[in-house]
Protein backbone atom coordinates (compact mmCIF):
# COMPACT_ATOMS: atom_id res chain seq x y z
CA UNK A 1 0.00 0.00 0.00
CA UNK A 2 1.38 3.44 -0.95
CA UNK A 3 2.09 6.11 1.65
CA UNK A 4 -0.79 8.24 0.34
CA UNK A 5 -3.27 5.37 0.82
CA UNK A 6 -1.91 4.61 4.29
CA UNK A 7 -2.42 8.26 5.28
CA UNK A 8 -5.98 8.12 3.93
CA UNK A 9 -6.73 4.99 5.96
CA UNK A 10 -5.39 6.51 9.18
CA UNK A 11 -7.38 9.74 8.65
CA UNK A 12 -10.53 7.71 8.05
CA UNK A 13 -9.79 5.67 11.17
CA UNK A 14 -9.38 8.80 13.30
CA UNK A 15 -12.63 10.24 11.98
CA UNK A 16 -14.55 7.05 12.77
CA UNK A 17 -13.21 7.12 16.34
CA UNK A 18 -14.30 10.75 16.75
CA UNK A 19 -17.86 9.93 15.70
CA UNK A 20 -20.36 8.62 18.23
CA UNK A 21 -21.06 5.96 19.35
CA UNK A 22 -17.80 4.25 20.39
CA UNK A 23 -16.85 1.33 18.16
CA UNK A 24 -15.59 -2.19 18.74
CA UNK A 25 -12.51 -3.50 16.95
CA UNK A 26 -14.63 -5.75 14.75
CA UNK A 27 -16.86 -2.83 13.71
CA UNK A 28 -13.83 -0.67 12.85
CA UNK A 29 -12.39 -3.52 10.79
CA UNK A 30 -15.66 -3.76 8.83
CA UNK A 31 -15.77 0.00 8.20
CA UNK A 32 -12.20 0.00 6.86
CA UNK A 33 -12.57 -3.39 5.14
CA UNK A 34 -9.47 -4.67 6.88
CA UNK A 35 -8.45 -7.14 9.61
CA UNK A 36 -8.73 -6.89 13.39
CA UNK A 37 -4.93 -7.07 13.53
CA UNK A 38 -4.61 -3.95 11.37
CA UNK A 39 -7.12 -2.11 13.58
CA UNK A 40 -5.05 -2.90 16.68
CA UNK A 41 -1.97 -1.60 14.86
CA UNK A 42 -3.79 1.66 14.03
CA UNK A 43 -4.90 1.97 17.66
CA UNK A 44 -1.29 1.66 18.81
CA UNK A 45 -0.21 4.21 16.19
CA UNK A 46 -2.65 6.96 17.17
CA UNK A 47 -1.96 6.32 20.86
CA UNK A 48 1.77 6.82 20.18
CA UNK A 49 0.93 10.04 18.31
CA UNK A 50 -0.60 11.48 21.48
CA UNK A 51 -4.32 11.05 20.82
CA UNK A 52 -6.46 10.55 23.93
CA UNK A 53 -7.75 7.09 23.03
CA UNK A 54 -10.46 5.84 25.40
CA UNK A 55 -12.29 2.53 25.84
CA UNK A 56 -15.71 2.07 27.44
CA UNK A 57 -16.91 -0.85 29.58
CA UNK A 58 -17.98 -2.74 26.45
CA UNK A 59 -14.42 -2.60 25.02
CA UNK A 60 -15.46 -0.05 22.40
CA UNK A 61 -12.93 2.62 21.44
CA UNK A 62 -13.39 6.37 20.94
CA UNK A 63 -11.41 9.62 20.90
CA UNK A 64 -12.07 12.55 23.21
CA UNK A 65 -12.94 15.62 21.16
CA UNK A 66 -10.73 17.81 23.34
CA UNK A 67 -7.73 15.50 23.08
CA UNK A 68 -5.30 18.16 21.90
CA UNK A 69 -4.73 20.04 25.11
CA UNK A 70 -1.75 22.28 25.72
CA UNK A 71 -0.46 24.99 23.41
CA UNK A 72 -3.01 25.95 20.77
CA UNK A 73 -2.82 28.40 17.90
CA UNK A 74 -5.68 30.66 16.87
CA UNK A 75 -7.03 30.21 13.35
CA UNK A 76 -5.10 33.26 12.19
CA UNK A 77 -1.82 32.07 13.76
CA UNK A 78 -2.23 28.58 12.35
CA UNK A 79 -3.06 29.90 8.88
CA UNK A 80 0.04 32.11 8.96
CA UNK A 81 2.24 29.20 10.05
CA UNK A 82 0.69 26.95 7.43
CA UNK A 83 1.52 29.41 4.66
CA UNK A 84 5.11 29.64 5.90
CA UNK A 85 5.47 25.87 5.90
CA UNK A 86 3.90 25.51 2.46
CA UNK A 87 6.58 27.77 0.98
CA UNK A 88 9.15 25.07 1.77
CA UNK A 89 10.40 23.07 -1.19
CA UNK A 90 8.48 19.98 -2.21
CA UNK A 91 11.48 17.82 -1.26
CA UNK A 92 11.38 19.01 2.35
CA UNK A 93 10.65 15.85 4.35
CA UNK A 94 9.58 17.79 7.45
CA UNK A 95 6.82 19.75 5.74
CA UNK A 96 3.98 17.22 6.08
CA UNK A 97 4.87 16.42 9.70
CA UNK A 98 4.87 20.10 10.67
CA UNK A 99 1.60 20.72 8.84
CA UNK A 100 -0.11 17.88 10.67
CA UNK A 101 1.01 19.26 14.03
CA UNK A 102 -0.24 22.74 13.11
CA UNK A 103 -3.67 21.26 12.40
CA UNK A 104 -3.68 19.26 15.64
CA UNK A 105 -2.68 22.27 17.76
CA UNK A 106 -5.03 24.83 16.23
CA UNK A 107 -8.61 25.64 15.37
CA UNK A 108 -8.06 24.65 11.74
CA UNK A 109 -9.91 21.50 10.79
CA UNK A 110 -8.09 18.68 9.01
CA UNK A 111 -10.45 17.06 6.57
CA UNK A 112 -10.64 13.52 7.92
CA UNK A 113 -14.45 13.59 7.84
CA UNK A 114 -14.25 14.79 4.23
CA UNK A 115 -12.37 11.58 3.39
CA UNK A 116 -14.91 9.30 5.07
CA UNK A 117 -17.36 10.28 2.35
CA UNK A 118 -17.51 7.06 0.32
CA UNK A 119 -17.14 8.77 -3.05
CA UNK A 120 -14.25 11.03 -2.06
CA UNK A 121 -12.49 8.22 -0.20
CA UNK A 122 -12.57 6.01 -3.29
CA UNK A 123 -11.38 8.87 -5.51
CA UNK A 124 -8.43 9.59 -3.22
CA UNK A 125 -7.53 5.91 -3.05
CA UNK A 126 -7.59 5.50 -6.84
CA UNK A 127 -5.58 8.68 -7.38
CA UNK A 128 -3.04 7.57 -4.79
CA UNK A 129 -2.73 4.23 -6.56
CA UNK A 130 -2.17 6.00 -9.88
CA UNK A 131 0.54 8.17 -8.31
CA UNK A 132 2.29 5.12 -6.88
CA UNK A 133 2.17 3.37 -10.27
CA UNK A 134 2.95 6.57 -12.23
CA UNK A 135 -0.13 5.95 -14.35
CA UNK A 136 -2.25 8.40 -16.32
CA UNK A 137 -5.92 8.51 -15.33
CA UNK A 138 -9.13 10.04 -16.61
CA UNK A 139 -11.13 12.27 -14.28
CA UNK A 140 -14.60 11.35 -15.48
CA UNK A 141 -17.21 14.08 -15.83
CA UNK A 142 -15.16 16.75 -14.06
CA UNK A 143 -17.26 19.82 -13.22
CA UNK A 144 -15.26 22.94 -14.07
CA UNK A 145 -16.42 26.25 -12.63
CA UNK A 146 -13.97 28.20 -14.81
CA UNK A 147 -15.29 26.91 -18.15
CA UNK A 148 -18.76 26.09 -16.80
CA UNK A 149 -18.54 22.68 -18.43
CA UNK A 150 -18.51 18.97 -17.61
CA UNK A 151 -15.86 16.91 -19.38
CA UNK A 152 -13.41 14.03 -19.03
CA UNK A 153 -9.83 15.07 -18.20
CA UNK A 154 -6.76 12.92 -18.97
CA UNK A 155 -4.16 13.80 -16.34
CA UNK A 156 -1.00 12.64 -14.61
CA UNK A 157 -1.68 13.02 -10.85
CA UNK A 158 1.36 13.58 -8.65
CA UNK A 159 0.21 14.94 -5.29
CA UNK A 160 -2.59 16.11 -3.02
CA UNK A 161 -2.87 19.46 -1.34
CA UNK A 162 -2.37 19.34 2.43
CA UNK A 163 -6.12 19.14 3.13
CA UNK A 164 -6.99 16.45 0.55
CA UNK A 165 -9.62 18.68 -1.04
CA UNK A 166 -7.73 18.92 -4.34
CA UNK A 167 -5.29 16.85 -6.39
CA UNK A 168 -2.34 18.29 -8.31
CA UNK A 169 -1.92 16.89 -11.82
CA UNK A 170 -0.35 17.61 -15.20
CA UNK A 171 -2.85 17.88 -18.06
CA UNK A 172 -1.23 16.81 -21.37
CA UNK A 173 -3.89 18.47 -23.56
CA UNK A 174 -3.13 21.94 -22.17
CA UNK A 175 0.49 21.30 -21.21
CA UNK A 176 -0.18 22.79 -17.76
CA UNK A 177 -0.03 21.73 -14.14
CA UNK A 178 -3.46 22.19 -12.55
CA UNK A 179 -5.37 21.46 -9.37
CA UNK A 180 -8.68 19.58 -9.43
CA UNK A 181 -11.30 19.58 -6.68
CA UNK A 182 -12.17 16.07 -5.49
CA UNK A 183 -15.83 17.05 -5.01
CA UNK A 184 -16.08 17.84 -8.72
CA UNK A 185 -14.68 14.49 -9.90
CA UNK A 186 -17.39 11.92 -10.64
CA UNK A 187 -14.98 8.97 -10.71
CA UNK A 188 -11.38 8.09 -11.62
CA UNK A 189 -10.68 5.72 -14.52
CA UNK A 190 -7.35 3.93 -14.93
CA UNK A 191 -5.76 3.92 -18.40
CA UNK A 192 -2.80 1.53 -18.01
CA UNK A 193 -0.70 4.28 -19.63
CA UNK A 194 2.51 5.33 -17.91
CA UNK A 195 3.43 8.95 -17.20
CA UNK A 196 4.77 10.62 -20.35
CA UNK A 197 5.41 14.11 -18.99
CA UNK A 198 6.89 13.50 -15.54
CA UNK A 199 9.70 16.01 -16.14
CA UNK A 200 7.07 18.75 -16.46
CA UNK A 201 5.33 18.00 -13.17
CA UNK A 202 5.55 21.04 -10.93
CA UNK A 203 3.93 21.22 -7.52
CA UNK A 204 1.74 24.30 -7.20
CA UNK A 205 0.10 25.54 -4.03
CA UNK A 206 -3.47 26.64 -4.81
CA UNK A 207 -5.22 29.42 -2.96
CA UNK A 208 -8.37 28.88 -0.92
CA UNK A 209 -10.44 28.85 -4.14
CA UNK A 210 -8.26 26.23 -5.84
CA UNK A 211 -6.42 28.53 -8.27
CA UNK A 212 -2.71 27.84 -8.75
CA UNK A 213 -0.05 30.51 -8.38
CA UNK A 214 0.80 32.11 -11.74
CA UNK A 215 3.33 34.68 -10.58
CA UNK A 216 0.94 37.32 -9.20
CA UNK A 217 -0.93 37.58 -5.89
CA UNK A 218 -4.11 39.66 -5.61
CA UNK A 219 -5.46 41.20 -2.38
CA UNK A 220 -9.07 40.20 -1.78
CA UNK A 221 -11.34 42.23 0.50
CA UNK A 222 -15.03 41.38 0.64
CA UNK A 223 -17.82 42.19 3.10
CA UNK A 224 -20.20 39.24 3.06
CA UNK A 225 -23.76 38.81 4.24
CA UNK A 226 -24.49 35.82 6.44
CA UNK A 227 -25.97 33.96 3.46
CA UNK A 228 -22.93 34.67 1.29
CA UNK A 229 -20.55 33.61 4.05
CA UNK A 230 -22.38 30.34 4.73
CA UNK A 231 -22.50 29.46 1.04
CA UNK A 232 -18.86 30.37 0.57
CA UNK A 233 -17.47 28.50 3.56
CA UNK A 234 -19.39 25.37 2.58
CA UNK A 235 -17.87 25.43 -0.89
CA UNK A 236 -14.44 26.77 0.09
CA UNK A 237 -13.76 25.84 3.75
CA UNK A 238 -10.17 27.11 3.55
CA UNK A 239 -11.41 30.71 3.69
CA UNK A 240 -12.63 30.29 7.28
CA UNK A 241 -9.40 31.45 9.02
CA UNK A 242 -9.48 34.67 6.96
CA UNK A 243 -13.02 35.75 7.89
CA UNK A 244 -13.93 37.99 10.84
CA UNK A 245 -17.38 39.12 11.89
CA UNK A 246 -17.85 42.92 12.06
CA UNK A 247 -20.72 43.54 14.47
CA UNK A 248 -21.31 47.22 13.60
CA UNK A 249 -21.62 46.48 9.89
CA UNK A 250 -23.27 43.09 10.47
CA UNK A 251 -20.97 41.72 7.80
CA UNK A 252 -18.38 38.97 7.56
CA UNK A 253 -15.09 40.48 6.40
CA UNK A 254 -12.96 38.29 4.13
CA UNK A 255 -9.37 39.52 3.88
CA UNK A 256 -6.76 37.40 2.12
CA UNK A 257 -4.50 37.05 -0.93
CA UNK A 258 -5.59 34.94 -3.90
CA UNK A 259 -4.01 33.71 -7.11
CA UNK A 260 -6.93 34.75 -9.31
CA UNK A 261 -9.79 37.24 -9.12
CA UNK A 262 -12.16 35.02 -11.12
CA UNK A 263 -14.23 33.88 -8.11
CA UNK A 264 -14.98 37.45 -7.01
CA UNK A 265 -17.76 38.06 -9.53
CA UNK A 266 -19.58 34.90 -8.55
CA UNK A 267 -19.29 35.75 -4.85
CA UNK A 268 -20.73 39.23 -5.32
CA UNK A 269 -23.61 37.86 -7.43
CA UNK A 270 -24.58 35.20 -4.87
Amino acid sequence: MSNQRKILRVLQFISYLEQKPPKAVQHLAELLETTDRTVYRYLDLIRECGFDLQKDKFNRFFLQTDQHAGVRFTSEEAAFLKQLVLTAGKQNKLKDAVLSKIYLASDLQISAAHLVNAKNGLIVERLAQAMANKEQVILKRYHSINSESISDRLVEPFGFTDNYHTVMAFEPSSGKNKTYHLDRITTVEFTNLSFAFEAQHEQQIPDAFGFSYAGVKYPLALDLTLKQYLLLKNQYPLIIPYVKYHAKKDRYELRMEVNSMEPVGRIEES
